[in-house]
């Protein structure tokens, strides 16, 4: 049976005629195969019929704007959210990483650096994700199951899931559980729980989690952007594991430096 790589999709949510047809430009390069809408509700109703790797996402959308786009997108799709906006201030950055963005890119951009993050996104999910099996006869997206965690609990790789204080994750289903609870995160806090659940008490900076997130190498440039992107993101991942930050359970900071797993109670 021949084994062939899932076609890259990705959905354009733009109400800008000409950046939405610049974006598809640069996706298409990418490898992709693009949606384009104009407004929020279509941008919705798009990555719920196409299932993207990749979202693209404008914040000043007629009718409700991007952040609400976002927010309503996240409840049922783990799609990668990259935001534009013509707003830079920390706090619309860090309002768009709340309302559930991966990425945040500030209007006008150039094009070489759209395609280097949404290369980044691709060897992110490259790594892991992995090659998935399709029927080559259909031309169609074919969804990657997710097991839930019932199954999860009760399959011959239970030695794989990571134990830590009342904190399960399984690195190749992508599940999260906090005393037999599931919990949803999202790609970006996904990897960031994995970065330091691996690393156990060893601490891990900004900068390296901020690389990771990027899939970058070591050494590569990291802006004040990207740590508060990594800072947003462990924010949100602490709120759902209902991680208190003065008397951690799970994640401690370690001020100035990064990030380590709490110790054992």
């Amino acid at each position: 049976m021949s084994i062939v790589v899932a076609p890259r999709t990705a959905v354009i949510i733009e109400d800008d005629a000409d950046v939405r047809a610049l974006l598809a430009a640069i996706l298409a390069q990418a490898g992709f195969d693009c949606h384009a809408v104009g407004s929020g509700d279509e941008g919705v109703d798009a990555v719920r019929e196409h299932s993207p790797v990749l979202t693209t996402l404008d914040v000043s959308l007629p009718g409700f704007d991007g952040l609400e786009v976002a927010r309503r997108i996240r409840s049922f799709s783990d799609t990668y959210i990259l935001m534009l906006s013509a707003k830079d201030d920390e706090m619309d950055v860090v309002m768009g990483f709340a309302a559930g963005a991966d990425d945040y890119v500030t209007k006008p951009f150039r094009p070489r650096e759209l395609r280097a993050r949404v290369e980044a996104v691709l060897r992110r999910r490259d790594s892991w994700m992995g090659p998935q099996a399709t029927s080559a006869a259909s031309a169609e997206d074919v969804p990657v199951p997710v097991p839930s965690p019932a199954s999860a609990a009760s399959a011959p790789d239970e030695e794989e899931w990571l134990d830590r204080n009342g904190l399960r994750a399984h690195p190749g289903m992508r599940l999260c559980e906090v005393d037999g609870v599931p919990v949803e995160l999202t790609r970006s806090e996904f990897d960031l729980l994995l970065a330091i659940v691996e690393r156990d008490r060893l601490v891990v900076s900004k900068d390296t989690l901020a690389l990771h997130l990027r899939g970058d190498q070591p050494g590569s440039f990291v802006s004040d952007s990207d740590r508060r992107s990594v800072e947003v993101h462990l924010a949100n991942l602490r709120r759902k594991l209902g991680d208190v930050v003065g008397h951690p359970r799970f994640i401690e900071t370690v001020r100035g430096v990064g990030y380590r797993l709490a110790a054992p109670r």
